[in-house]
């Protein structure tokens, strides 16, 4: 159902509340320009509704960024995703940001004096706009907006004093939003740290880091087995997220993943507790055990554990070891975003430490239980998401005076 903008302010484009609509460009010698550290240079990923994420963030030199004067942000500007998967994402760049810039997948919108950068950005979020925004896509790929349907698109024309009164409204209601979530993915964080922690205590004390004096080490050929099942007509395709989480794609968002080049998807069968790794992507963290049965890309392996070893221990275990870049240095060849583990005859004769069986399975259990918690905690953010753009909309559509309301339960529904 579309929902109409309060009849009392009247709409306008975007575009007469701007001094710039623009986006950036890739540094000239694309990625391999990136840094550790310098001028940070955001992309799409670092764009979400709740803020922009600086934990994923790469960085250019002085010198790149005095060349990219067109592409650079400034406190306040709006920050629009305007291709691929997280289209129509929007953030504001806050006033602590400093130095930045954008690259292509990014619009820059530079409010006017006639506009509140922290009330445009919630409009932009509001379902209105957000369905004028995938109204206007191109093609069925979110192939993505130009500067004019940006400029062009439609938003309630609030005077200035309603603007800022709204995104103080806002500003304090969705906080508080904020810091609920936050708690309970800490909570999260903190198991996951706890389990991580005691696997690699066996990584330290064993042979990997102590060569002379540490505990025994194997080829992960003797720890688990290869398996090549043929595929079942009908199932789902399985896919290892970057996260950990292996389960068949339908069930989750379309990012985190990197897309096969083999043009056969349904290259073996995955069962239920197999330890899959992905053949170019297992260095970014995707790697864990099957959550659902279903059929994968031949460019993953599947394997199963030798004698009395656990699948969920064994999953974890190769994700640390990949996300510390040890398993990287016995990879064949890399490329952009991507370190070669597909050769199963050298993939297999990496070392990793023994672990005793009945030790595995206590961090396996660990990590079956922290499951259903992270599930609930996954439901109750997908709440948390789903009444933060109810609220924004009612606010910027005039539901609501924002003048008078306070405590409208924005935390309702979404407790653990």
């Amino acid at each position: 159902m579309t929902i109409s903008f309060d009849s009392r302010w009247g709409t306008r484009r975007v575009k007469t509340l701007a001094t710039k609509i623009g986006s950036g460009k890739t540094p000239s010698g694309g990625s391999e320009n990136y840094l550790v550290s310098g001028v940070p240079f955001l992309r799409s990923q670092n764009i979400h509704f709740d803020g922009l994420r600086l934990d994923d963030v790469v960085y250019i030199s002085e010198a790149t960024h005095r060349d990219m004067r067109g592409t650079r942000v400034k406190p306040g500007d709006v920050l629009l995703n305007i291709t691929g998967a997280s289209l129509g994402r929007v953030s504001r760049a806050p006033e602590d940001l400093g130095e930045a810039n954008v690259n292509q997948h990014v619009c820059i919108i530079r409010p006017n004096a006639e506009a509140d950068s922290r009330y445009l950005a919630y409009t932009l979020s509001s379902r209105p706009v957000q369905e004028q925004i995938f109204e206007l896509q191109v093609g069925g790929n979110r192939e993505g907006l130009n500067f004019d349907q940006v400029g062009n698109l439609t938003v309630p024309a609030a005077l200035t004093e309603e603007q800022c009164r709204i995104a103080n409204y806002l500003d304090g209601e969705l906080g508080k939003l904020h810091d609920l979530v936050a708690k309970k993915l800490r909570l999260v964080s903190l198991m996951d740290e706890r389990i991580d922690s005691r696997i690699l205590q066996y990584v330290s004390s064993s042979e990997l880091v102590r060569p002379s004096t540490g505990s025994p080490v194997l080829p992960i050929r003797r720890a688990l087995t290869k398996v090549n099942r043929p595929p079942v007509s009908s199932l789902g395709v399985i896919t290892a997220y970057r996260d950990g989480q292996v389960t068949e794609r339908s069930l989750r968002r379309a990012e985190g993943y990197t897309l096969s080049a083999s043009s056969d998807p349904q290259g073996q069968n995955v069962q239920v507790g197999d330890v899959v790794v992905h053949g170019l992507d297992g260095f970014a963290g995707a790697i864990g055990t099957s959550e659902a049965v279903g059929n994968c890309s031949p460019v993953y392996h599947v394997c199963v554990p030798s004698g009395d070893g656990d699948a969920r221990f064994m999953g974890r275990l190769l994700r640390l070891l990949a996300l510390q870049g040890y398993l990287g240095n016995f990879a064949t060849s890399t490329r952009e975003r991507a370190v070669d583990f597909r050769n199963w005859d050298l993939f297999g004769r990496i070392p990793i430490p023994v672990v005793p069986a009945d030790e595995q399975r206590e961090i396996g259990a660990w990590i079956t239980r922290l499951g259903p918690l992270r599930g609930v905690i996954t439901r109750s953010v997908e709440l948390a998401t789903e009444r933060r753009q109810a609220l924004i909309t009612a606010a910027v559509t005039g539901q609501f005076d924002v003048s008078t309301a306070s405590g409208r339960n924005v935390t309702d529904g979404v407790t653990a």
